[in-house]
């Protein structure tokens, strides 16, 4: 399995699902998959409907916390049945053991990728690579700075630096660690890219479209600015899911980058 994915070319390989993943063998990235849409819901059938509506219009969905807690494993195993791509967020912080146990669980399910929390250390997400790598479909992302952080919030933690220069230092450790990339805001795709290189996944929630609030998101941005600074991935969610006509509402973001 390759250490870091390619945000250009078109994948050759087949996942262990029999399917070619967004996240291809090779290292590289499907460009229709590189707008993941968040399932965040807090009940699986507002989950399945919007599924539903978008059919293969969307091929890569985000499982976060409250829809995992809610709807459980199943939602996830019926997502990978019908062929979709899983970004399971579990945002992973414990233990290294733990964190290897929850990673081989979540690789089990079938997801594409997880991720864990990069101030859990080097030990810790190396625990969680090496967990990996009996999944060949699966990628370990390393979060650095969730997109509603400040710098004065880091400040209340004892942080000092800025928060793209937490990003940076987080995600270098990530690198060490042999994580297959990293999560941060639209802002830090650029200085990112520059640093971590060509092969790097970056992944990034807090976009917003043009004229859409940020709502929790302190360091948004736009999907076509995240991906022209060298983002692999934009996540993007109620834009998407709240929209009166979602389909038409993905396809726009498409457009504006595209694809």
């Amino acid at each position: 399995m390759t250490g870091w994915s390619s945000p250009e070319g078109t994948p050759t390989g087949q996942t262990a699902h029999e399917r070619t993943p967004t996240v291809g063998d090779n290292g590289a990235v499907e460009p229709t998959g590189r707008v993941i849409v968040a399932l965040d819901f807090d009940n699986r059938r507002a989950a399945d409907q919007i599924v539903d509506r978008l059919g293969d219009e969307c091929r890569f969905y985000k499982v976060g916390l409250e829809l995992l807690t809610a709807a459980g494993p199943d939602l996830v195993k019926h997502l990978v049945a019908q062929g979709k791509d899983v970004f399971l967020d579990l945002k992973l912080f414990e233990i290294p053991n733990s964190v290897a146990g929850a990673v081989r669980a979540a690789g089990a399910l079938g997801v594409s990728m997880v991720t864990v929390h990069s101030m859990g250390g080097s030990g810790m997400m190396g625990s969680a690579v090496a967990a990996a790598r009996d999944f060949p479909q699966l990628r370990v992302l390393a979060l650095t700075v969730v997109t509603s952080m400040t710098n004065s919030d880091l400040a209340d933690v004892g942080v000092h630096d800025s928060t793209e220069a937490q990003v940076l230092r987080l995600a270098r450790l990530a690198q060490h660690a042999g994580c297959h990339g990293v999560i941060a805001s639209p802002q830090e795709a650029g200085p990112l890219r520059e640093v971590m290189g060509p092969r790097t996944l970056i992944v990034t929630p807090g976009v917003t479209l043009p004229g859409e609030s940020p709502t929790e998101h302190a360091r948004p941005g736009t999907p076509r600015a995240a991906i022209a600074a060298g983002a692999s991935h934009v996540v993007v969610g109620r834009a998407v899911t709240r929209a009166a006509d979602p389909v038409a509402a993905l396809r726009l973001v498409r457009a504006d980058l595209g694809l």
